[in-house]
């Protein structure tokens, strides 16, 4: 599957863009060949118009042509003001002036998004993997760009199978992520998204460890009954209870047992601290040369239990995680 509609971000250093920004001949060029361009959003007016740099000219963004908005809908200045320091995605549409007088090209970023969605995003089903970049984070979910600016939603439950209790601990925003298409609403066209089937199942991520090993890990919640300390985003161990062991310290733990069957880690823990915790970027088990996946089993063959994920044209199942 071929994606030319990425998203914000993605393409502003490339060199073709940069070629494209710098030269008159080439912004016609673009306005000729319908073709999306990013530009740097400089700054907003009172009226919500939006200003750059391209070509040796002025652009405007009016705020008619600041984002794809459904029939009825109203612009936010949020929405407008939030832009400056960003990269938009616009199609050049023409040329038009300053209030000053001066030439300026005429740029649409509603344009872009409304190509996006009708050659790319309309074409999307379950179990397409896209990539997205991080926007903005609630409680509840992140917020991703998926083409162009369109913004699509990531529940927390979705993210990964160790739960986090905010998506921040798992993201960062700006931070460009690949995500599986979860479901597609038929009446709106609004599409959802999961990414916890592309980090490995219970056996990819069990196999970096062996019995016997300290490792690091962070610890998720305290219960009763013991303390759930994350090895990875898609596993975690059932640690001893300890005191003064809290949510969000970093933990030197002992792997005292694996079980494939029950997929069931022991561990003990040494230390825990409160720190700052070494983030990298998520790993991926699906390969980037792979671009849709129908099903993912997380649990061993093995297993008493069975945890998949199933994908399909009406919705996405999850099953066998409580």
């Amino acid at each position: 599957m071929s994606n030319q509609y990425l998203p914000e971000g993605s393409l502003i250093g490339s060199v073709t863009n940069r070629e494209i920004l710098s030269s008159p001949g080439a912004v016609e060029r673009a306005l000729t060949n319908g073709t999306i361009i990013e530009v740097p959003v400089k700054r907003c007016d009172r009226e919500l118009t939006l200003y750059t740099e391209l070509g040796g000219m002025t652009g405007v963004i009016p705020r008619t042509e600041i984002m794809d908005l459904p029939e009825g809908g109203e612009l936010r200045d949020i929405a407008a003001v939030t832009r400056v320091g960003k990269a938009a995605a616009v199609r050049v549409i023409g040329v038009t002036r300053t209030p000053e007088g001066t030439p300026a090209w005429l740029l649409s970023r509603r344009a872009a998004q409304r190509e996006c969605r009708e050659r790319f995003l309309d074409g999307l089903t379950p179990g397409d993997i896209i990539p997205a970049r991080v926007t903005h984070m609630e409680p509840f979910g992140a917020f991703a760009d998926i083409g162009c600016g369109v913004i699509s939603l990531l529940t927390v439950d979705a993210i990964s199978v160790s739960r986090i209790s905010h998506p921040r601990d798992r993201f960062r925003t700006g931070e460009f992520i690949r995500v599986a298409v979860k479901s597609v609403d038929p009446d709106t066209g609004r599409i959802f998204l999961s990414h916890k089937e592309l980090l490995g199942t219970w056996e990819e991520n069990a196999a970096r460890f062996t019995i016997g090993q300290t490792v690091a890990g962070i610890v998720r919640s305290v219960e009763s009954y013991g303390i759930f300390v994350e090895l990875t985003p898609n596993l975690a161990g059932l640690a001893e209870p300890k005191e003064e062991v809290r949510p969000g310290q970093i933990a030197s733990v002992y792997v005292k047992n694996i079980i494939p069957e029950r997929m069931k880690c022991k561990l003990v823990i040494v230390d825990a601290y409160f720190g700052d915790p070494v983030r990298g970027r998520c790993e991926y088990f699906v390969p980037p040369s792979v671009h849709r996946i129908d099903a993912w089993r997380y649990s061993p063959a093995c297993s008493e239990k069975t945890v998949e994920t199933v994908f399909r044209a009406e919705d996405v199942s999850f099953s066998g995680l409580s």
